[in-house]
């Protein structure tokens, strides 16, 4: 096969023909990483997301059940190399068998429920109770889910097929005025494995392997204007990580300044790479001195965390059911957490999954500060305002 021909085979491989749909980066080409994490039983398939370069792993995790066959917790993108990967666990373990959506409100994680049932028509697809749509509240079947194999999830677990190797517990559904939020973690009992999906994370100083397959977005954010040319070292793959890290989860926290439009072009005018890759050299952005320590602070040695933006507009909506939730999920004795996003696994145990939820105590300790706050704490004014969502409880 010719060079040419191994790229052309290649990108077909990892095409993904949906993403109009949420149409964020990579869009039509997605590339597929699978880690094992618990060997002969735990696998992770990673993939990549986000707008502006801001891109953060997306993650699939896939468990082999005692009785042969796996069970799929989160699908990602069905690519076919995706698919490829998957099929060597198939073989040597039996084909899948249960796909679980475990979230009522990510269409991140929504999208891909269809098109990868599809691929596995033996498999029962199990969902989380009060799936819901926008602007029309459609039936499952209409939102991709296969007719006459989509349950949802029994508030009993032992009615399931594969209560013998699985706890779960159900958060919400949630009401947030125009919509909901809900989640289910499940709690894999021989390796004592908790899998959860947007609820909790842990952020790591350095670029996880997947987001370094294509260091572009890392070196984007690297830049400190718009005339910096993109030069791929390490240290510049960390400091574009980090800044991801702090867009995605505070959108702009108080270290960082937006730059008006009108000076922005002008400024893309120096830019030393005008390409449509790289946005015209259009780059609108000014870290302020200090933006590591701010850094430092939201990872913390990888502590466990909750997103900020969980924190002020979502689960404080409901703060004693979410503390109800947290306490049933801490009765399992689990070793490590495997997150839908960031890293993975996270060795922790259930005193760290209590303390990330303290925020939702009476007169919790300031974990973040306010400052790095305040842009998602000025949205939820406004949410509150214009009467979209209720205030917190």
């Amino acid at each position: 096969m010719t060079k040419t021909a191994a790229i052309s085979a290649q990108t077909a491989d990892r095409r993904w023909p949906y993403w109009p749909i949420v149409p964020i980066y990579p869009y039509g080409q997605r590339r597929t990483l699978r880690r094992e994490l618990v060997p002969d039983w735990i696998w992770v398939f990673e993939q990549v997301q986000g707008i502006f370069y801001v891109v953060v792993p997306i993650r699939m995790t896939v468990v082999r059940l005692e009785a042969g066959g796996l069970l799929v917790y989160a699908p990602v993108a069905p690519t076919g190399e995706c698919l490829g990967l998957l099929r060597e666990l198939c073989d040597r373990f039996g084909d899948v068998r249960y796909i679980i959506l475990p979230t009522i409100s990510g269409i991140e994680h929504k999208v891909f429920i269809g098109p990868f049932a599809r691929r596995f028509p033996a498999a029962t697809v199990f969902v989380a109770p009060g799936q819901w749509s926008f602007p029309l509240n459609l039936p499952l079947s209409w939102l991709g889910c296969p007719w006459g194999r989509t349950e949802i999830l029994p508030p009993e677990r032992s009615a399931t097929p594969f209560a013998d190797e699985f706890d779960y517990e159900i958060l919400g559904p949630l009401s947030l005025g125009l919509g909901k939020f809900g989640e289910v973690v499940f709690y894999h009992r021989r390796s004592r494995t908790l899998l959860a999906t947007d609820t909790i994370l842990s952020v790591p100083p350095d670029p996880p392997e997947v987001v370094q397959l294509d260091p572009y977005p890392l070196l984007f954010h690297a830049k400190d204007g718009a005339a910096d040319p993109i030069r791929d070292t390490p240290s510049n793959r960390q400091k574009g990580w980090q800044r991801i890290c702090l867009f995605a989860l505070y959108f702009r926290p108080a270290t960082l300044e937006t730059v008006d439009l009108g000076p922005a072009w002008q400024e893309a005018k120096q830019g030393s790479d005008r390409t449509r890759r790289a946005y015209f050299g259009l780059y609108p952005f000014t870290w302020k001195a200090g933006w590591r320590d701010t850094f430092a602070t939201l990872s913390h040695h990888e502590t466990l965390r909750v997103a900020p933006i969980l924190q002020t507009l979502i689960l404080n909506r409901d703060p004693v059911t979410v503390r109800h939730w947290c306490d049933r999920v801490a009765r399992w004795p689990f070793e490590r957490i495997i997150p839908c996003h960031f890293t993975a696994a996270i060795a922790a145990t259930p005193h760290d999954w209590r303390d990330a939820f303290q925020f939702l105590t009476p007169n919790p300790a300031q974990t973040l500060p306010a400052a790095d706050l305040q842009v998602l704490r000025d949205i939820d004014r406004r949410l509150i305002d214009l009467k979209v969502t209720p205030p917190p409880a």
